[in-house]
């Protein structure tokens, strides 16, 4: 039903119910982004899966998340059913074919899926103080922080890196605070709480080492699919922010690892964001201009970014006019905020004259959609009220075992599974403060009239003794640095300096690797 160039979603229906023709999707304009959108128990999720088949068997890599797990299915060989058979027949897709597809899982948790992390530099402080719901003055701490591990040269890999820093920051607040603005230690209190808590939702499995390596979840099979990355997002979505701050940082890493393709025949890759609303829910606007420019600017990377939500209304207008293919399942409309749904969706389609778009939206049954996709020089179609295709693969989840053996046979099976755990910012500052610690004991030892090497004129001779065998009193220490202290403090500021100018950040704040 599909050539090598497109993707073949369903058939559309004449007014009076009968077969009209086939709808595809264009892969040449797989990476002009898409939009899936219903209410629950429509059947996106299905048509998440058949999109996915359909660009794997293109030879494109697919990032997806699965929520509730029915998208594991997609791993194993789907069966004839009765309704599946009944519905290739309305769709005329002859001959229906049942196949697997190559998917490798991952989790957050390492519990259905390899491992995948990320550092905390790479997180950088808009993502991160996004994913604590940091207010404004304990976000301008966290950029301090940065700031600070970037001059120092203080790597950040993990939560326990980040925790020793802010400790190190308090500690510091005074001389920080003439730096760089006020710091106060009650904030950067509160954002130590904050890690607290996310480290016992389970974020502490996210950031550390070794980090995803974007290649891994763009990987071919040698005989030319694209390998679907899929997310295990069930127990992720007990955290939605973690959940949604991880894909949009992983997102941005797209962007600024991949190289500029302009429009290739084939997107390099298609991302989809399932449960999309909780990116912009109570999001500051910075973070939907940053999300909206990377949207924009993305699709010359060769990646499709696709978001899947209930209602249009989840996206900003800014994000919702880069989305160029729409499927739109059926929405409800009991609510005023309901009708308003529905009306916003009708008025973003390109017009058919044989239906009311905004009518047939609350009409249309499981499994049928409005699908509006670009056709030649980028222009949408007309849309068309469609019947989407059963999916060759299995539909709804496979089993523990099967996930299993999965994972066991993956192209990146123990490459994530041990935590390295390098020398990093946490063992930095307790160096130094062990070596702070030693260097005061030897003060106090050398004060206390222990042999010690002494300089004339430099204050460290002991003073001569007054007449009636007294002492005269110490001088008063000097602010003064000696010249050893000068020249290690320069050397450490070039240092600093030199490492700051070194690393570059990204459009969302992420440090991008190889830069």
């Amino acid at each position: 039903m599909a050539d090598d160039t497109s993707i073949f979603i369903g058939a559309s229906r004449k007014p009076d119910d009968s077969y009209q023709r086939a709808e595809h999707l264009l892969l040449q304009y797989g990476n002009r982004h898409g939009l899936v959108t219903g209410a629950t128990g429509t059947g996106k999720t299905v048509t998440l899966q058949i999109l996915a088949e359909g660009f794997s068997n293109a030879g494109v890599p697919v990032f997806c998340a699965d929520i509730k797990g029915d998208l594991s299915g997609i791993a194993m060989m789907g069966t004839a059913q009765d309704f599946l058979v009944k519905r290739a027949e309305q769709v005329k897709l002859d001959p229906y074919d049942f196949q697997e597809f190559p998917v490798i899982f991952w989790d957050l948790f390492g519990e259905q899926g390899h491992p995948i992390r990320a550092t905390v530099s790479e997180m950088g402080p808009l993502l991160l103080s996004r994913l604590m719901n940091l207010t404004e003055a304990q976000e301008g701490i966290m950029n301090i922080a940065f700031r600070l591990a970037d001059e120092e040269g203080l790597l950040l890999l993990d939560m326990k890196d980040l925790q020793a820093l802010l400790a190190n920051i308090a500690e510091r607040a005074d001389e920080l605070g003439s730096r760089y603005g006020n710091v106060t230690k009650p904030s950067v209190g509160a954002i130590q709480r904050t890690l607290l808590v996310l480290e016992q939702q389970g974020a502490a499995h996210f950031f550390g080492e070794p980090a995803l390596r974007i290649a891994d979840i763009m990987r071919t099979t040698r005989d030319g699919r694209g390998a679907i990355s899929v997310l295990a997002a069930d127990k992720l979505m007990m955290n939605p922010r973690l959940y949604a701050t991880f894909l949009l940082w992983l997102m941005s890493e797209l962007f600024e690892v991949l190289p500029e393709v302009g429009d290739p025949d084939r997107p390099k890759l298609v991302f989809f964001f399932d449960e999309a609303h909780l990116l912009f829910e109570d999001a500051p606007k910075v973070l939907i201009d940053r999300v909206e420019q990377v949207v924009r600017l993305i699709r010359s990377k060769g990646v499709g970014v696709y978001f899947v939500t209930q209602n249009p209304l989840d996206v900003p207008e800014t994000v919702l006019a880069q989305l160029g293919n729409r499927v739109q399942h059926a929405l409800r409309a009991y609510t005023p905020r309901e009708q308003k749904a529905v009306k916003t969706a009708a008025e973003t389609f390109r017009p058919n004259p044989d239906f009311d778009c905004a009518t047939a939206i609350t009409q249309l049954g499981t499994g049928e959609a409005l699908v509006s996709t670009l056709e030649t020089k980028g222009v949408p179609s007309m849309v068309q009220r469609t019947l989407i295709r059963p999916p060759s693969s299995r539909l709804g989840p496979i089993t523990p075992a099967e996930r299993q053996k999965l994972i066991q046979e993956s192209p990146v099976a123990g490459q994530y599974d041990q935590v390295v755990d390098r020398e990093s910012a946490f063992e930095m500052l307790q160096k130094k403060a062990r070596e702070a610690q030693d260097a005061e004991e030897q003060a106090q030892q050398a004060g206390s009239g222990g042999s010690r090497w002494t300089i004339p004129g430099f204050g460290n001779d002991d003073p001569a003794p007054q007449s009636g065998g007294r002492r005269a009193p110490a001088p008063r220490p000097s602010n003064r640095q000696t010249v050893a202290e000068a020249a290690i403090k320069s050397v450490v500021r070039s240092v600093g300096s030199s490492v700051g100018r070194a690393i570059v950040r990204g459009i969302l704040g992420s440090l991008s690797r190889g830069r």
